[in-house]
């Protein structure tokens, strides 16, 4: 029987992560914008393409962001989509489905074209520009819909505080990692591909939207943006990645005052009650909104569910959760429930990031052994490296509060400040189970998450990760007798205190540079506000409060 720790040797070739991306001026605003918005959409096809390989592909790295150079990043070839003319608007067709498509402007024509075909046939009144924040919720501007192309090309403002979200945006420790904008505006440039008629909302669509500064530059602290780059980087490498989240959450009734205090029962008594109607207008909404469901089942306790996404390519899997995360609450709702990703115990619930890696055309899983062995390739191996080498910081961005990381240590009596760090096969107790049975292929189950945290960081850190074990050593990780073991010369282990993940996230020079020094820097300082202000049991409430 396999054990749960395992070991790697030593890394022996350095590894330069990915750094920070900025963008250069212009001297127009609005010029700049529309211009972002195009190279978005359309992809930059003026420069030569730079190689993770290239001796040009390794920028320097430097605290002052003003001085981030900007990186090509060889695109995909276009994929070929049939669009017949007239034809129903269909959010789960190939065309509308892949947000990493790369745009022509005759595909961007047609794509608007369906879009206003959707729009006139469903009456629509109104689409959402939706953003995520810092923790992972939707943040939007609702538009009439008869101004929706005109903001396709000028983008929506808003507030940059309503995304980097934080108590206090003057607090000193703030003032010196470039928030001096805090009070500024951003610009949402939607995404086409993530439009999407809500069913849950009458007369009402929503847009995904890209942030960007008045300016044109990319919202460096957007975590969307943050996990596209890292896909980008991934796809530089030659690989692609196929992920699928697998969420808990729970749903309540009405909340009731009894003895003077307010108190919220589980909605569903029973463990095998789905409570079917509800379910299943969820599930159908999300199936309409691009989202698909592959299953839902009761979970471990009363009135708590899990639902199962099907694996996407990409950053859309991303998007589904992130869909899911607002559209639970809203059908919710409906049926006078209250949905949340916070267990009335106090503890968060699971966030499971189920992923495997492709080649580049999205045709050979990179995970799956020709041996029929029950074992992890070379390339998986270097992966999982990876993400046990950096679990403590990726532990930070995945379990981000101190609710959170009760799961960690709740089978422990022991009072140590860590746990270790597991894996093993088909073992669900791992922290990273790797799974090699089903139609699915060999894939990774990322269990260092919670429900509360941001999908797109998840995503970005864990690709940050697995890239740093894939250029990180040349060596074959496995053990005697090429058994399903290798080895680690330190073996890692998980901070049960979010100050000491803080620490570990502080430490990571490589996760530091793959997702960006003002990101890190802000998001160590907003955490650490929250620390210093807010106790358990005012941090459930916020909880409660907040991720309702």
């Amino acid at each position: 029987m396999n054990t749960l720790r395992r070991t790697r040797k030593k890394v022996t070739k350095p590894y330069v992560c990915s750094t920070e991306v900025g963008e250069t001026d212009m001297s127009n605003s609005n010029e700049r914008i529309r211009n972002q918005m195009v190279c978005h959409k359309l992809g930059n096809t003026s420069k030569p393409i730079m190689g993770p390989g290239s001796a040009e592909s390794h920028l320097s790295y430097d605290d002052k962001d003003s001085q981030d150079e900007t990186t090509v990043i060889k695109p995909l070839p276009p994929r070929t989509t049939t669009n017949v003319p007239g034809g129903e608007f269909n959010p789960n067709s190939d065309c509308m489905r892949d947000s990493s498509q790369i745009l022509t402007p005759p595909q961007l024509s047609s794509r608007m074209k369906h879009i206003r075909q959707a729009m006139a046939k469903n009456r629509l009144q109104f689409v959402r520009f939706e953003a995520t924040d810092l923790h992972g919720v939707s943040r939007s501007k609702t538009i009439p819909a008869h101004f929706f192309q005109e903001k396709v090309s000028h983008g929506v403002c808003m507030p940059r505080g309503y995304l980097e979200v934080i108590p206090n945006p003057k607090d000193n420790e703030m003032n010196n990692i470039r928030a001096t904008c805090f009070n500024s505006d951003i610009v949402l440039m939607p995404e086409l591909s993530t439009f999407r008629v809500l069913p849950w909302a009458d007369r009402t669509a929503r847009v995904i939207c890209d942030t960007f500064t008045v300016t044109g530059e990319p919202l460096l602290t957007s975590p969307r943006y943050i996990a596209k780059r890292q896909l980008s980087h991934l796809q530089a490498s030659g690989f692609s990645l196929l992920s699928a989240f697998i969420y808990d959450f729970c749903i309540f009734g009405v909340p009731e005052i009894l003895n003077s205090k307010i108190i919220s029962f589980p909605a569903l008594t029973f463990l095998n009650n789905h409570d079917q109607p509800f379910m299943q207008e969820l599930v159908d909404g999300l199936y309409h909104t691009g989202a698909n469901v592959e299953s839902f089942s009761s979970s471990t306790r009363p009135g708590q569910m899990e639902i199962s996404f099907l694996p996407e390519f990409g950053i859309s899997s991303a998007d589904n959760a992130f869909t899911l995360r607002t559209g639970v609450k809203e059908v919710a709702r409906k049926y006078n429930y209250i949905a949340s990703f916070f267990i009335e115990t106090g503890f968060c619930d699971s966030g499971i990031l189920s992923h495997s890696l492709w080649d580049v055309d999205r045709k050979k899983n990179m995970f799956c052994s020709t041996s029929g062995t029950e074992q992890l390739t070379i390339t998986g191996k270097k992966w999982l490296a990876g993400l046990l080498k950096h679990s403590a910081a990726l532990s930070c961005l995945m379990a981000p509060s101190v609710s959170c990381r009760k799961r960690y240590s709740k089978d422990r009596k022991d009072l140590k400040k860590s746990v270790p760090t597991t894996w093993g096969y088909n073992d669900n107790s791992c922290i990273f189970n790797i799974k090699c049975h089903g139609e699915k292929g060999t894939r990774i189950e990322n269990k260092l998450g919670s429900a509360t945290a941001n999908p797109y960081l998840v995503l970005a850190a864990t690709v940050a990760a697995g890239l740093d074990g894939l250029h990180s050593s040349n060596e074959v990780l496995a053990g005697p007798d090429e058994s399903t073991d290798f080895y680690q010369v330190e073996p890692s282990e998980i901070p049960l205190k979010l100050e000491d993940a803080l620490v570990a996230l502080e430490e990571d020079q490589c996760l530091r540079q793959a997702l960006g020094e003002t990101f890190i820097r802000y998001f160590v300082a907003m955490k650490k506000y929250e620390l210093e202000n807010e106790e358990i049991a005012a941090e459930r409430n916020k909880f409660l409060e907040y991720f309702i």
